[in-house]
């Protein structure tokens, strides 16, 4: 391949990548499409850094979108892994590690009683709304406008106009009739869900949310609007599903929506209980949990669910996330956001916010914060895109789209968060004001 004037290794690697992998990439946000440029491609992550092909360092805060709590190859984590990977890869059989890993896991979320290891987030909450659907017998599930839970067909839906619309598919290849029973609530808006759960009395399955709103910035909870929620499933008759692969473990050990006291009848984890790896979980009440095979009716199976090497690290994770880590995770992030603001108002900068719950970071080209999936559309995507480049080209990763969760890890610290302070210089300069 003959290099061009100002090629990077990461072009070079792109090119070839587009010959092979559909877009050149295996997930559509890597592509760059709404930041604009070539995505980097990377060779090594240590600690708080990314080295690309050039060898180029980045600090990092997107941490492989929330799962790299503890940095990049953390010496412990690397070590149990190893040792893991020694004994064997995969049997596809059960081994010590799988119940003793769960075990942990339930011992720090209230209200759970059996887990399901699956191998991925989308798998987990797939597996639970199905068995949220095999335990109550109904076929609708209530779902919030912007919230991601993963790429299974039946989620991928958007509102309609009104209650009582219809859902619409997000993705070509997803027919009318498998999103027919996914409706579509407000985040933050008790009264739609009171709506649907009115119009559709003994039909809904479960209401599906998460905690805290990840895949539209961060939109945290409205004071009291997940406790309405909850509520409101009781009297319905609805089971609650809290999709935590995002904040479980992220902001506190266990969930979030038990720290707020909520018990929700199937949680869904993922991302940092694999400690890097590919991994997911879902669990709940016994009643509910046994209705999955082969204890009952509701079938789900997966070759390499509870593999060794990925409880070992998951394992090794949790080792590390003590209270004392939590409450500097969460002292850094503060210092970062206010740093930020600083210099935002001594650039001259209004129209920006920034919007965080522990160590989830979002930043918001706007006029407001966000509080529902319609405010966060509003965000000026030129803005941040601007914000981005400039960021990158001061040797600082953010997520390639102004709809995602910037996260901190805990090899984030004095030295970074200057480092941080003054790339946003040059990032604030560069977005300025309105487009």
């Amino acid at each position: 391949m003959t290099p061009r004037a100002g090629d990077t290794r990461s072009r070079r690697a792109f090119r070839r990548a587009t010959r092979s992998l559909v877009g050149g990439v295996d997930s559509p946000v890597r592509a760059f499409g709404s930041v604009g440029g070539t995505p980097l491609f990377f060779a090594e992550g240590r600690g708080a850094y990314l080295t690309d092909l050039d060898g180029r360092r980045f600090l990092d805060l997107v941490g492989s979108w929330g799962a790299t709590i503890l940095g990049h190859a953390p010496p412990a984590v690397v070590r149990a892994v190893r040792a893991a990977a020694g004994r064997g890869l995969s049997y596809g059989a059960p081994t010590p590690s799988e119940h003793e890993f769960a075990e942990r896991i339930l011992r720090v979320v209230p209200g759970a009683d059996r887990l399901r290891f699956v191998n991925s987030g989308t798998e987990a909450v797939m597996s639970a709304v199905r068995a949220a659907r095999g335990f109550t017998g109904r076929p609708k599930v209530i779902k919030f406008a912007g919230g991601y839970h993963g790429h299974s067909d039946g989620l991928l839906a958007r509102a309609g106009s009104g209650l009582a619309t219809a859902a619409v598919a997000d993705s070509a290849g997803v027919p009318p009739s498998v999103v027919a029973d996914t409706l579509i609530a407000e985040y933050n808006d008790l009264d739609s869900v009171a709506g649907l759960l009115e119009a559709n009395r003994d039909q809904v399955a479960a209401v599906l949310i998460e905690p805290v709103a990840g895949n539209m910035n961060v939109v945290p909870p409205a004071p009291g609007f997940l406790e309405g929620v909850a509520r409101r499933c009781r009297d319905a008759g609805a089971l609650l599903i809290a999709d935590e692969v995002i904040t479980g473990f992220r902001l506190r050990r266990g969930a979030f929506i038990t720290g707020l006291g909520i018990r929700p009848d199937l949680l869904t984890f993922g991302k940092i209980i694999g400690g890097g790896l590919p991994v997911g979980a879902y669990a709940g009440r016994q009643a509910v949990m046994e209705t999955v095979a082969p204890m009952g009716p509701v079938y789900q199976a997966g070759t390499l669910a509870g593999n060794p090497v990925v409880m070992a690290a998951g394992a090794a994770t949790l080792d590390a996330l003590t209270p004392p880590v939590y409450r500097q995770l969460e002292a850094r992030s503060s210092e970062v956001v206010a740093r930020w603001r600083r210099v935002a108002r001594a650039e001259g900068i209004a129209e920006v916010h920034f919007t965080r719950l522990g160590s989830m970071l979002g930043i918001f080209f706007g006029p407001a914060p966000p509080r529902r999936y319609a405010e966060a559309l509003a965000v000026d995507r030129a803005r941040y895109a601007r914000f981005f480049s400039a960021m990158l080209a001061h040797g600082v990763y953010l997520p390639p789209s102004p709809l995602e969760t910037a996260f901190l890890s805990t090899a984030i610290r004095s030295r970074e968060i200057a480092r941080l302070e003054a790339a946003a210089r040059a990032g604030f300069a560069a977005a300025g004001g309105e487009s």
